[in-house]
């Protein structure tokens, strides 16, 4: 009896014996020493997050003699990073304000006050508080975001330019680059990777379209790509929306000084590239997988979404990758992917520790060395390029995955111009979703009828309907001022202008779809 209980049960200790037999081999723990944590918030994939993970893993505890654990929060994609952080942010000063009776009631005008670089007593008590939400870094999504927090005060100042101030040279990283921002003068965030943005295309895909490969924004809106181009929300996505930026920049510096002709151009690009969409997905990184997988010819996507699909397919394909990504000639900058250190981190010393070792030559091989290499990745090639200049050489190309990329001088024929969309980057959101994302299927009716009579020349009645914009360029600051009304006024004009928008653009295509139809 016993003898074949035993049998009957061996299956079942050897199932549970099994994953402490396959768990990985730790190694040894220092007697006495502490396991400490560090919290960080960040858009970066999980290869990102898995490389860096382990190699800080490994350099804090053969540096500090003390293992430290990463906690990783994932809440979506920058936007909602922001989103989440701030709404934070504001909770817990209001919870820290109402437990002081002297300091008076919280209101919602002490609300926009401690926000707004004139917010007076407000703003003072709350840059001078080191109240945290119990996360240390934002580590990713790009520079306009993290240049808001800063400016908000929740990015604080790291040190780095006092304790690495080699680092901070023009030769190294310069602090601007063809109009972009690689780091803050202040320190309160820090590039750690280079970016630039453009298009992905299937190259089987586009010889059965029977077109040329794409190789500037406006080869997206050719009408043989109807139904067959992939794009990401720009309200989910922080890259996305920089990839409408540099296709508005590059528009409107075409037409120099006259603002307004830029603008309706870079709009109504747009509008022609979303009704040729397949859909917008709430992920950027979903737009090279379907572009690899022949679900679409082409799409908008960052760099290393890019090359890494690129090299994924080629790893599942004998060699052959079904995906290429091309920087848009003469329509993107050089733009930074940084860090930053959050008021109130719980770990201050090992969050600065992070950045320290992002930026260092350890750090920073970990961006675009290939596996197998000589302080390269364990698991993933991550396929982005390194922020430091002093990492192009021979030395490091070797190993390199992208050894011929020479990104400072590839980006040096555009020079971005804050001065154009820089203040209106969060606004391009809202005009993609109102005049293309929100009246899709009417946006996308319209275009069918005005290709189905011929294309835009046949039906000019039709077409001049379909570029009509509800404002020009020149009323924008206006626009955005009433838009950063207090939050409440604000946010009812959000609203009161997205749903005027948004109507007012379904009208017009459904006009537009109807002059088609009748040949005008």
């Amino acid at each position: 009896m016993i003898k074949h209980l035993l049998i009957a049960f061996v299956p079942l200790l050897l199932l549970l014996a099994l994953p402490f037999a396959l768990k990985p081999e730790q190694p040894p723990k220092i007697a006495g020493a502490e396991t400490e944590k560090l919290v960080v918030i960040s858009p970066n994939s999980e290869s990102i997050r898995h490389e860096f993970e382990e190699a800080f893993k490994r350099h804090y505890r053969e540096k500090f003699g003390r293992d430290i654990v990463l906690e990783w929060r994932n809440v979506g994609g920058t936007s909602d990073i922001i989103r989440y952080v701030n709404d934070r942010f504001e909770a817990v000063f209001r919870e820290w304000w109402q437990s002081k009776p002297e300091l008076g009631p919280w209101n919602p005008e002490i609300a926009q006050a401690y926000k707004s670089k004139d917010g007076g007593r407000a703003r003072e008590i709350f840059l001078a508080s080191d109240r945290g939400i119990g996360i240390d870094l934002m580590f990713g999504g790009g520079q306009y975001d993290h240049h808001k927090q800063a400016e908000l005060g929740v990015a604080v100042d790291a040190g780095l330019l006092q304790s690495h101030p080699e680092w901070f040279k023009s030769s190294v990283i310069p602090q601007q680059f063809g109009g972009e921002v690689m780091y803050d003068p202040q320190g309160r965030y820090y590039g750690t990777c280079l970016a630039t943005f453009g298009i992905c295309y299937n190259e089987d895909r586009i010889r059965e379209l029977g077109i040329e490969a794409p190789h500037k924004w406006e080869d997206l809106a050719n009408p043989a790509l109807f139904q067959n181009i992939a794009l990401a929300d720009p309200t989910k996505a922080g890259s996305i929306t920089k990839c409408f930026e540099m296709l508005i920049q590059e528009q409107m510096q075409k037409t120099g000084a006259d603002r307004d002709a830029g603008w309706a151009n870079a709009v109504n690009l747009i509008k022609r590239i979303a009704a040729n969409a397949r859909y917008f997905t709430d992920s950027a990184s979903k737009v090279p997988k379907d572009v690899a997988s022949a679900n679409a010819a082409a799409g908008m996507c960052i760099d290393f979404y890019g090359r890494s699909e690129a090299e994924w397919s080629a790893e599942q394909n004998g060699g052959v990758e079904r995906i290429r990504f091309v920087p848009p000639e003469r329509g993107t900058s050089l733009s930074a992917d940084p860090i930053h250190l959050l008021r109130g981190a719980p770990n201050r010393k090992a969050a600065v520790e992070f950045i320290v070792f992002v930026l260092s030559e350890e750090g920073q091989k970990l961006w675009n060395y290939r596996l197998n290499t000589p302080g390269g990745p364990s698991k993933y090639v991550v396929r982005r390029l390194p922020i430091r200049r002093d990492m192009y050489t021979p030395e490091h190309r070797q190993y390199m995955a992208d050894a011929g990329t020479e990104p400072y001088e590839d980006a040096s024929g555009f020079v971005y111009d804050p001065r154009l969309t820089g203040r209106y980057f969060n606004f391009i959101r809202l005009v993609v979703k109102c005049f293309a994302l929100d009246p899709m299927p009417e946006l996308q009716a319209a275009w069918k009828a005005i290709l189905d009579a011929g294309g835009p020349e046949k039906v000019p009645q039709a077409m001049a309907v379909f570029n009509r914009l509800p404002f020009s360029y020149s009323e924008l600051g206006a626009i955005q001022k009433e838009l950063g009304q207090s939050r409440q006024d604000g946010v009812l004009a959000l609203l009161r202008h997205q749903r005027q928008w948004s109507e007012s653009c379904r009208a017009q295509y459904r006009e537009a779809a109807r002059l088609a139809k009748e040949g005008k």
